[in-house]
């Protein structure tokens, strides 16, 4: 999927080449950009808070090496990257899973009549607390450019026995339209394995009605459904604990991610990262492969080691080329262990943070 760098937090210094990477293998961009919205699942307006322009995306299916899942930046480049990813993770209404782990309370002690003595270890990274959705807003309008032959955010435009799913009207790799598919008799649920007909942007799977089979083996079809947004594109939401939504590929393809804390290193499943999403950092597959070590170059967020973010080449020092990794770190932490000839500084403007957990989250980039 190509994202379009995107200026952060910092007055425009951090350009984040964001990506959302939900696959195995980064591919070059060859779609064009579109807009992206990001939302906590709460009721009202999208949350406005966090990098002050939203990132935009296409998400491919289809990469040049694995032919996985795929995504790409918008940066003109050839370079390909790819990985294994050992599980999907899980989102939406049935299991509430954010991926996220809360700290550990280190505190031991012992009593002895009315003298008590204890001593407190360091509590860990915080848990995200997204608020849960509120009552809808209204049906809305379809976002304008897409190819729509229903909406997959309402799943009110098709006939009985049918939901509206993306797909790729075209033959090609990326979810560019919607269509009316029949859904399964014995529909699995959400972060229930799953599998598709033909290919992961066929459209067609055994998910249930509001969900779609996600981060798909081409080996053997199978995924895991994921659920889509509610409501509607002017107030998405999302059902699952802690997920939040994000509309990518003109809006065919509203999809509920677990948001999580980068300084978490726990906060992820197995084979995924916490990337910045929109104004929120959420899980999605770890792309890195055998690179993505700080001062690595990248071309996609998620090619980059869990705990590292790709920036801007003019944020690294020595940096070449369209970007680097560069380590996520913690503004509150007096030594932060950034790379010689960078400093952390926070990735939220003050008071911008969409959590409270997110607050602390800063990056290693050149004073």
């Amino acid at each position: 999927m190509s994202w379009k760098r995107s200026h952060g937090p910092l007055g425009g210094r951090l350009a984040l080449i964001a990506l959302m990477g939900v696959a195995t293998t980064a591919c070059p961009g060859d779609d064009a950009p579109v807009d992206t919205t990001s939302t906590t699942g709460s009721s009202g307006d999208p949350t406005t808070q966090g990098p002050t322009t939203v990132t935009m995306t296409t998400i491919t299916a289809t990469g040049t090496a694995t032919g996985d899942t795929t995504m790409s930046a918008d940066s003109g480049s050839t370079g390909s990257t790819t990985s294994e990813p050992t599980t999907t993770g899980s989102s939406g209404s049935s299991s509430g899973d954010s991926g996220s782990t809360s700290g550990t309370d280190g505190s031991t002690g012992s009593s002895s009549g009315s003298e008590s003595s204890g001593t407190t270890g360091d509590p860990g990274p915080c848990e995200l607390m997204l608020p849960p959705p509120g009552m809808c807003a209204g049906p809305g309008m379809d976002l304008p450019g897409a190819q729509f032959e229903c909406n997959p955010i309402t799943q009110d435009d098709c006939a009985a026995g049918q939901k509206c799913m993306p797909w790729a009207n075209d033959g090609g790799s990326s979810w560019n339209a919607t269509r009316c598919s029949p859904i399964s008799a014995m529909p699995m649920m959400v972060g229930d394995p799953c599998t598709v007909e033909g290919s992961g942007v066929s459209g067609i799977d055994d998910c249930e009605l509001g969900a779609m089979c996600w981060a798909v083996d081409p080996a053997n079809n199978m995924g895991t459904c994921i659920e889509l947004c509610s409501c509607s594109y002017d107030d998405p939401q999302c059902l699952g604990a802690n997920t939040a939504c994000a509309v990518v590929n003109s809006g065919v393809l509203p999809l509920c991610i677990p948001a999580c804390n980068p300084l978490d290193p726990a906060a992820c499943p197995a084979g995924q990262g916490c990337y910045p999403v929109g104004e929120l950092f959420q899980c999605v597959p770890d792309a890195s492969g055998a690179g993505g070590a700080a001062g690595d170059p990248c071309e996609f967020i998620n090619v980059c080691e869990p705990g590292n973010i790709c920036v801007d080449s003019s944020l690294y020092p020595g940096c070449f080329g369209t970007g680097c990794c560069s380590p996520t770190c913690d503004v509150d932490d007096p030594a932060p262990g950034c790379p010689a000839g960078t400093g952390c500084e926070a990735f939220y403007g003050m008071g911008m943070a969409p959590d409270a957990c997110l607050a602390s989250v800063g990056i290693c980039i050149a004073p």
